[in-house]
């Protein structure tokens, strides 16, 4: 029965694998659902004071890109061939080799900027010009040839393009789903979970498919009864924020990144890249060791890994073939940040790691290092792939003392004790020797130019770097399709409950990870635009079609030539005993709020007769709202389930009240200059003047 269990548990996660592969509309269980286009006025209030409503901000967003390309090429009344002009620049950039990029870089030159110059529309800067010119005479094509542009196409497209953008519908959609991004909370229901993969410390790794998107994912679940067993807080917590700093900017496809952290009342949860090729140490059980040329391919793609830690300012702490991970493609990346350090502001001294891979800093108690013992642990284990084990460990020796002894004490100057078969080049013995010092200013990459040192050396001789980084070389092991490419889910097991069954997490266990809850916004929008972006956005335009019409009549939804501080749709407490919560459409002016039923006259709330607002957000009937308590007809309580907009609403609401006041303040002062009236009942006269007109 077991077998069978296992059996099903591994068909149903290679079918979910397959069906991430289908058509987008196959791939989500759940539909996304973008909120109201009214948000739009409370985003742009709320971009605007992030500074986030000017052009480099919203191009350089996948999904602001995607939005501002879809305005230029189909909606804009002017043409923009800047935009295409930078787009043949990006597939030229990625071009592998000098052949393909000489033709295409003469393209562009005919297409682009000779056509331009004859048509005499050209007016960028004469030396881009000249630049491209002097290279392509000399037939030299290098990937940056068409820099020089970028600077002044992106001065055309922040002009008159981006101005009218912010005027269109594709700027409205663009808030739309930045609103949906801001206000993402996931819980275990947004995933399908599937079979267990891995087991570690304190959790478990499951395969899981994402339902919205069909995304598939590896979810690393950390029990937080255990984590407390152990005392394990600090560790899991400085896991999240190595994730979020090695995840965060320009992707690196050498790490398994995580694009979401949320957690449950009893578990931490990591969403990250799902690499289903197993990892380098059953490989090596199941292939055996690797030649030098093999070897060569991992080394290189692990150097790029580690040279992304290292420009962040993290040592990782644990490399070492088990943390290797291979996708389905046979390329590798560095999996397991739970020993990684920020070392920016204080370098760490803790012996921490796997012995036969720590370097003999680590291993020296008190001694601080950095990323040179990163460097070291790389030695170790390319050894440890061409040998099948670490230079510090030999005849299979299990005592950890002796291995650490080991590590301390050989003179790897002579690699006096440390086995270096006669069969290895020169130039790996070369590469091993520089690694593997103990003294870190002779080792390899600690000279001060890190993973530089290390990619320049004789053993790399040949390989193109850009190549490696686009992961243009063939693997030497591609891992077999159709197959879970780990243990059996029984063989992997699960944690005795038994365990941890008086351990009890309270308030204050459950107070350490409030802000835990991370959504990586580049990584979301990627995930977004690679799966339902353009079938949720078609959906979206047929249904805002229908009721444009309608929504035009009963509210100008842009209230462009009015003094309309924010405007979209709120709910408020309403029915027989305040029992219910009904929508409205509230519009903000200076001197009151409006809220607008479907059908009716809408209710005016006047800032004169407001006695207070509400200086936070309240819980009412379990939702957070906003509280108006007017001066004669008790309170007005609204709520919205977009905190965002909610905040935005109490913010301006607070504001106007503010001035509200003041300007009565300011009338009630003239009226005592002018009538002498007694400064304590100027208010009263103001307000019941203003309430009898």
């Amino acid at each position: 029965m077991a077998d069978l269990e296992a059996v099903l548990a591994d068909v149903s996660y290679l079918m979910a694998m397959e069906k991430s592969k289908c058509t987008p509309a196959a791939r989500a269980s759940k539909k996304i659902v973008l909120p109201d286009p009214s948000v739009r006025s409370v985003m742009h209030k709320y971009l605007e004071k992030k500074n986030e409503v000017n052009f480099d901000k919203i191009f350089h967003q996948t999904l602001g890109y995607l939005l501002f390309k879809d305005f230029c090429e189909n909606v804009s009344e002017i043409p923009v061939p800047q935009l295409r002009f930078y787009e043949e620049i990006k597939t030229y950039e990625k071009l592998e080799c000098q052949e393909e990029r000489m033709k295409h870089a003469r393209d562009i030159y005919d297409n682009f900027i000779m056509k331009e110059l004859l048509a005499r529309t050209h007016d960028y800067n004469p030396e881009c010009l000249q630049h491209v010119q002097r290279h392509i005479i000399k037939n030299d094509v290098p990937p940056n040839l068409f820099e020089p542009y970028i600077e002044e196409i992106y001065n055309h497209l922040r002009d008159e393009p981006f101005k009218q953008f912010l005027e269109s519908d594709k700027y409205t959609r663009f808030c739309q789903w930045k609103n949906l991004e801001l206000n993402i909370q996931l819980t275990m229901n947004d995933f399908s979970v599937h079979r267990i993969i891995g087991r570690g410390g304190f959790g478990e790794v499951y395969g899981c498919r994402k339902a919205d998107t069909g995304k598939m994912y590896a979810m690393k679940c950390l029990d937080k009864k255990r984590i407390k067993m152990k005392q394990g807080e600090t560790l899991a917590l400085n896991e999240r924020i190595m994730l979020s700093l090695v995840s965060t900017g320009q992707d690196c496809p050498f790490i398994v990144c995580m694009t979401y952290a949320f957690h449950t009342p009893d578990k931490l949860c990591f969403i990250l890249d799902l690499m289903n090729g197993g990892d380098l140490h059953y490989h090596l059980s199941q292939h055996g060791v690797f030649n030098e040329a093999e070897m060569k391919f991992y080394a290189a793609e692990v150097i790029l890994g580690l040279e992304h830690m290292h420009g962040r300012y993290i040592v990782y702490r644990d490399l070492k073939p088990a943390n290797i991970l291979l996708d389905e493609h046979g390329h590798v990346r560095i999996s397991d940040l739970g020993l990684a350090c920020d070392f920016s502001k204080k370098k760490p001294h803790a012996s921490v790691g796997t012995h036969g891979y720590m370097a003999p800093e680590v291993l020296s108690k008190g001694t601080a290092y950095d990323s040179s013992a990163d460097w070291f642990s790389f030695g170790c284990m390319l050894y440890k792939l061409l040998k099948g084990h670490s230079p510090f460990r030999q005849h299979k020796t299990k005592d950890k003392h002796e291995i650490d002894r080991m590590t301390l004490t050989t003179l790897l100057s002579n690699f006096q004790n440390v086995e270096l078969p006669d069969a290895f080049s020169k130039e790996l013995k070369s590469l091993l020797e520089g690694l593997l010092q103990r003294d870190v200013d002779k080792r390899l990459g600690c000279k001060g130019r890190s993973a530089e040192e290390v990619k320049e050396h004789a053993f790399f001789a040949g390989i193109d770097w850009q190549q490696v980084y686009l992961q243009k070389y063939t693997p030497p092991l591609i891992p077999p399709r159709g197959e879970v490419n780990a243990a059996d889910a029984f063989d992997i097991g699960s944690f005795d409950e038994e365990d941890t069954k008086g351990i009890k997490l309270g308030d204050q266990d459950q107070e350490l990870y409030k802000n835990f809850p991370l959504v990586i916004s580049e990584r979301w929008q990627n995930e977004v635009s690679e799966t339902v972006f353009e079938t949720i956005n078609f959906e979206a335009d047929k249904a805002e079609h229908k009721r444009k019409a309608k929504q035009k009549k009963l509210f100008d939804l842009d209230e462009k030539e009015s003094d309309c501080i924010l405007h979209g749709y709120i709910k408020k407490l309403g029915g027989p005993w305040n029992s219910s919560w009904q929508m409205r459409y509230a519009k903000l002016y200076p001197n009151r709020l409006e809220l607008h039923p479907d059908s009716a006259k809408p209710e005016m709330v006047f800032m004169d007769q407001v006695d207070e607002v509400s200086s936070e957000l309240v819980q009412v009937k379990n939702e957070q709202c906003i509280v108006i308590t007017r001066i004669k007809d008790g309170k007005i309580i609204l709520t919205n389930p977009d905190e965002i907009g909610l905040r935005e609403w109490l913010t301006s609401l607070k504001s106007a009240h503010k001035l509200s006041q003041e300007l009565l303040g300011s009338m009630a002062k003239k009226a005592g200059k002018i009538y002498g009236t007694d400064s304590n009942n100027r208010n009263a006269i103001i307000t019941r003047n203003t309430n009898g007109n």
